[in-house]
């Protein structure tokens, strides 16, 4: 009001022009919707929109009349106003580009005189007037003609925005905007300037917009690769549902999935994009044709409006499927196995034997991986591997590889790789361990190695596992036994299961069987050499340089010492006169001689056999380095002088005298010790001479 009233003055009577007179008090006013707000200098009158109808310039506009009486003591005055709003309907029109947009020049509701002049048109956009520059930035236009001011604006055009819509889950959009049109006119006949100012939110009819999917999936990357869209801002992607299961956009991308959200440069709209490998099990196969079939669970905010995207992409034709082959060979400890993937690249589960490839399991196995093979080494002792066949000097080893489809399990390729592995399944040491090796064969699965046994069952294994048993014993322990041939001494034990246990597993037995052949000697670098309590020790006495198949060699006396001088003390004796000391309970074993591939002549090698225990004096102290020494004599059987030349054992009075003797010398330093203390493999040295 270009007036101000007196504070004094209130409103205490409304009258409504619809067209019929009205008269309401200000409570039956707001009883009745309308809103009533007054100051010294405003008067703020709200109507429904239920207000009668009147053509203006052939544009609909809602008019409404009314006269506020204020008054004041024996005072009393009437103020007049009128508004007149555009009805969409009718004043508004659309193009799927443009929304234009009618308003009257001249609004005949609001004018009183005949003498109305328009003097400004502004336009603006959400209660915000606009200048040229920016509307020409938006390219929004305003003009008039002899009847209206005309507003054009496009659509999707700055200022406003795109909102979706779902019915029976079809997705549509409309564009809203809220331009805004202000006029300032005058009359003549009151010089009264009147600003009328119109905000008019507009929209759009429903567009209907069916996402669009566009298929970049290319078989050589064995990925589907989908993107769907547009849609506006407003809408969220909630979950994925495959005909077999349904993922939230969260366990999608813990599956592996690529889910990408991609917004328009000026955040109108946006498309989702979805990667999903063959060979997750979402995927539907056929022989030649991968086919893949996602809904889209989408909502539209903020009135969480549920609504759904169907696409299919199949026809994925795979002209040369080629799946993956396996090869593989062996040396003398190792399986080689090589993978190659073929065209569906890595999209299948390895198996060694009933074990799946772990990653600690590839670790172990050395597993080289390039994108298009993979190779490892699988030692024959590993659990993979079964035992077919055990033969004398190696084991039949067999390993089965199985690739197998990550989803239906279904074998995709096999492959099995036999081969021979050299093998000391039973080894004897010079002093005196024997070890043997049980293997358990695939035709005896029920077989627990654990329960084998020596000849005698307190001879167990000292370690097994579910393929074999390894035993540790030594030549006079666990019921072993010796034999003689010729060349050799075996030594023979028996693996066994205990009687009680014989009845499930009849075919559990094997021989352990060691020849002393005489044929492997210590070298001068091994000494000194450490030995046990009671183990043999063995000797061979040679006569070097001579071709003389009359002459022999005897053994006369041997004896042992702590210090490498021949005639210290203390002095342990062991042969006496060619014969085996009486005095030692553990007396000399003497071995016979036979021809083979280095001894031409018998009668000139001597070989014995002394148990280590013969050495030890002091229980207390077994600590000491020996000295091991022999005199011989060299016998021409064309001259015999009897005494050790006779081949008996003759006594000391009868011993030759007065005769040429070849007398050889040899010691080898030992060290002895006893219990369960270790003992150190050191030198044996050998030195031989002849005396005149």
């Amino acid at each position: 009001m270009q007036k101000t009233i007196d504070g004094g003055f209130r409103i205490t009577r409304l009258k409504f022009f619809s067209p019929v007179e009205k008269t309401m008090s200000v409570t039956e006013a707001q009883r009745s919707g309308y809103g009533i707000v007054n100051s010294p200098s405003r008067l703020v009158l709200r109507t429904l929109c239920s207000d009668p109808t009147l053509q203006v310039a052939g544009v609909p506009m809602m008019v409404l009349k009314t006269s506020a009486i204020f008054e004041k003591k024996w005072l009393a005055t009437q103020i007049e106003a009128a508004v007149a709003c555009p009805i969409l309907e009718g004043s508004v029109s659309f193009t799927p580009d443009t929304i234009t947009w009618y308003l009257p020049c001249q609004v005949d509701p609001l004018i009183s005189s005949g003498q109305f002049k328009l003097l400004e048109v502004h336009m603006g956009v959400d209660g915000q007037r606009l200048d040229a520059a920016e509307m020409a930035a938006r390219q929004y236009t305003l003009f008039l003609n002899d009847l209206h001011v005309v507003v054009q604006i496009p659509v999707g055009a700055a200022g406003g925005h795109f909102k979706s819509h779902v019915q029976d889950n079809q997705y549509f959009t409309s564009y809203m905007v809220t331009p805004m049109v202000e006029l300032l006119w005058t009359e003549d006949d009151t010089h009264e300037e009147t600003r009328y100012k119109v905000l008019f939110p507009i929209a759009t009819p429903f567009l209907s917009r069916p996402p669009q999917v566009i298929d970049n999936t290319v078989p050589e990357q064995w990925l589907f690769k989908v993107l769907v869209g547009p849609f506006g801002s407003d809408v969220a992607l909630m979950n994925i549902t495959f005909p077999s299961e349904i993922l939230s956009v969260t366990d999608c991308v813990a599956r592996g999935f690529s889910i990408l959200e991609h917004i328009s440069p000026n955040s109108s709209s946006k498309v989702f994009t979805l990667e999903v490998p063959f060979t997750d099990p979402v995927r539907e196969m056929s022989t030649m044709v991968y086919s893949l079939h996602p809904t889209f669970g989408l909502l539209v905010l903020p009135e969480f409006t549920p609504f759904s995207v169907t696409l299919t992409v199949n026809n994925v034709l795979l002209l040369s499927v080629v799946p993956p082959s396996i090869s593989g060979g062996c040396d003398y400890k190792n399986f080689y196995v090589l993978v190659k993937y073929g065209t569906q690249g890595f999209n299948f589960q390895t198996m060694l034997g009933k074990q799946i490839l772990t990653s600690g399991l590839a670790q172990q196995y050395n597993l080289i991986e390039n994108g298009t093979h993979l190779s490892m080494a699988i030692p024959f002792s590993a659990p993979a591997v079964v035992f077919e066949a055990v033969e004398s000097s190696s084991i039949r080893g067999r390993l089965d590889v199985v690739l197998q489809n990550l989803e239906t399990k279904q074998h995709m390729k096999a492959f099995t790789l036999a081969c021979n592995f050299p093998s000391t399944l039973t080894e004897c040491f010079p002093n005196g361990t024997i070890t043997s090796v049980a293997v358990k064969v695939e035709s005896v699965p029920s077989l627990d190695p654990s329960k084998l046994t020596l000849r005698d069952p307190s001879c167990g294994p000292v370690y097994s596992n579910e393929h074999y048993a390894y035993f540790v014993f030594t030549a006079n322990s666990c019921g072993t036994t010796r034999k003689f041939f010729p060349n050799a001494m075996m030594y023979v034990n028996e693996i066994s299961l205990p009687d009680e246990l014989q009845k499930t597993d009849p075919n559990s037995e094997e021989d352990c069987s060691g020849y002393d052949s005489f044929s492997v000697f210590h070298k001068v670098e091994d000494y000194p050499t450490a030995k046990y309590l009671q183990q043999p020790l063995y000797f061979e006495v040679e006569l070097m340089q001579s071709n003389n198949p009359k002459v022999s060699l005897e053994l006369e006396n041997c004896w042992a010492t702590q210090k490498e001088d021949r005639t210290s003390e203390p002095r342990w004796n062991f042969i006496i006169d060619g014969c085996a000391s009486p005095a030692d309970p553990y007396q000399v074993l003497f071995h016979p001689v036979w021809v083979d591939s280095r001894v031409q002549y018998p009668s000139h090698f001597k070989r014995f056999e002394v148990q280590m225990f013969a050495f030890a004096e002091d229980q207390e102290n077994l600590g000491h380095q020996l000295f091991v020494h022999c005199d011989v004599v060299i016998c021409d059987a064309r001259n015999p002088l009897g005494g050790v030349c006779n081949g008996q054992c003759p006594n000391q009075e009868n011993r030759p005298k007065g005769r040429t003797v070849h007398h050889m010398r040899f010691s080898s330093p030992l060290t002895i010790h006893g219990g369960s203390h270790f003992i150190h493999h050191i030198e044996i040295v050998l030195k031989c001479f002849i005396v005149e």
